[in-house]
């Protein structure tokens, strides 16, 4: 039998380098066409269902084919917090070589959180909708944490659009990396026990689930939310390894790292090794094991298995569309993790209206929002907008677009374009 630990121990040994540090400013504002292809490229009355599903969310509007015609929307649409995880592969000029030959083997062996982000969405997304994506750093700096000593902080720009080059959203995502040894070694959280519930407790659970209301087709005016309005609660959980599958099935996290099996497995142990370990009996998987595995998050210094940051990203997404309604947008979501959230916790949902205000002939509504686990530790915290529909003058409307991104957005689809047509005409040999 291989031990983990010890297997951990020789693939955690990468160290955050200065050289590695000076080396990642040369991505910054660097964008490029996103090749990859993700497991879902294109939308479907399908794939929408069983992400919404995934999610935990069961509001006909994402998992029932003929409600969403009854609606503003005239079909079936996806949560927005569904654009993160759709991808097809867009064409684009390769990475200056200068940048390429400088950032080549960046970080490698380093662990990389998802702490949060902050997502503006501009239009929703129908069955058929193809989204595609260019991205860049925006931003870097280094910092120190309890968790793991030194770490860098990075900004990441993800633009998604559809088949028509119209920009769906502007994901901005904050990324933690760390020396998996360094956080090992420091062990900040090696004396959290792992969470046991009485037949009482989990009534006391399902007792919330039994209250949660979605607004659904009852459409919230602009006019009737009033600042200090607490939203109903909301819980998710205790988190099971059965609770993580359900996500992946939904359509997150298969690339470009994980969850492919036999031969795609082995060629993508030839890509990255470092991301490999062995487990105990001594078959290479995928570092992110650790999210269902305990051992494996006990050997970067965790004392249990964790979810995604992305997951908690859609349960406050899931959280703000109960509460807006069918006629609602979520036009801003803004979150951050600071705790891990262990399988077996349960993380109770709250929030509040903090403002509301007409923008650009949108009517908007400012909320806060936060995540408490059992041991009454807050875990994750937001602020989101939503536009509303108004009693006196209409239906929702939907944002523009800010000038630079939509300038930047057409050249990179007319290069899509271009380069489409051009392999299109090449003779297949």
């Amino acid at each position: 039998m291989v031990d983990v630990k010890e297997e951990f121990e020789r693939n955690t040994g990468a160290e955050l380098t200065d050289s590695d540090i000076e080396r990642a400013r040369v991505l910054l504002g660097v964008d490029l066409a996103s090749k990859q292809h993700e497991h879902i490229s294109t939308a479907t009355y399908d794939s929408i269902r069983n992400f919404a599903l995934g999610v935990g969310d069961d509001n006909p509007l994402y998992v029932d084919e003929e409600y969403g015609a009854t609606t503003r929307w005239g079909s079936q649409i996806a949560p927005n917090s569904m654009s993160q995880i759709i991808q097809a592969p867009m064409y684009g000029d390769p990475m200056p070589e200068d940048v390429k030959k400088a950032s080549k083997g960046l970080f490698k062996g380093i662990h990389v959180f998802v702490s949060g982000g902050t997502t503006d969405w501009y239009r929703p997304i129908y069955p058929g909708d193809r989204l595609y994506s260019y991205s860049g750093d925006e931003s870097i700096e280094v910092k120190n944490s309890e968790f793991a000593g030194r770490s860098v902080i990075t900004v990441r720009r993800d633009v998604k659009l559809n088949q028509r080059g119209e920009v769906v959203s502007v994901h901005r995502i904050l990324r933690v990396l760390t020396e998996r040894r360094t956080a090992k070694n420091r062990g900040k959280y090696s004396a959290i026990e792992p969470a046991s519930y009485t037949d009482e407790d989990i009534e006391k659970i399902d007792a919330i689930y039994a209250a949660e209301t979605r607004r659904g087709a009852e459409t919230r005016f602009w006019e009737d939310a009033r600042v200090g309005e607490q939203l109903p609660a909301m819980a998710k959980g205790p988190l099971t390894v059965t609770e993580v599958v359900a996500f992946h099935a939904g359509g997150y996290g298969f690339v470009p790292y994980g969850l492919k099996s036999s031969r795609l497995a082995y060629q993508n142990r030839k890509r990255i090794p470092a991301f490999f370990v062995k487990n105990e009996r001594g078959v290479p998987d995928v570092a992110q094991r650790l999210h269902w595995d305990s051992a494996w998050a006990q050997a970067i210094g965790n004392p249990m298995a964790y979810d995604y940051g992305v997951m908690r990203e859609t349960w406050f997404h899931h959280y703000l569309t109960d509460w807006a309604g069918d006629d609602g947008f979520v036009v801003r979501q803004q979150d951050s993790m600071r705790k891990f959230n262990y399988h077996g916790d349960v993380q109770f949902l709250s929030g509040e209206v903090v403002g509301k205000r007409e923008q650009d002939g949108l009517f908007l509504i400012d909320l806060t929002m936060k995540m408490t686990n059992q041991r009454d530790v807050e875990t994750s915290f937001g602020e989101a907008t939503v536009a509303l529909p108004s009693r006196d003058h209409g239906a929702t409307l939907l944002p523009e677009v800010p000038a630079d991104i939509a300038r930047t957005t057409t050249r990179m689809w007319e290069r899509h374009l271009e380069l489409a047509e051009a392999k299109r005409r090449t003779p297949r040999v």
